[in-house]
């Protein structure tokens, strides 16, 4: 019972997470009261887009595209 309810409060922090970003940085706009965590939000989508935006001979030879 106890790790559903962490799961769940896990659950709603993400949700959370999604909502803030598409409110404020994926507008271009800064999070009113915190700007910190609207940076904090931000770094992930950024790290995974530059992930994405390497060419095919930098990434990982196993997963190339075909």
């Amino acid at each position: 019972m106890v790790v559903l309810v962490i799961l769940m409060f896990l659950i709603l922090l993400i949700a959370a997470a999604v909502v803030l970003y598409v409110a404020y940085p994926h507008r271009g706009e800064e999070v009113p009261v915190a700007p910190w965590l609207g940076d904090a939000v931000k770094a992930p989508v950024d790290l995974v887009g530059d992930l994405l935006d390497r060419p095919a001979e930098t990434r990982d030879p196993q997963h190339a595209d075909r």
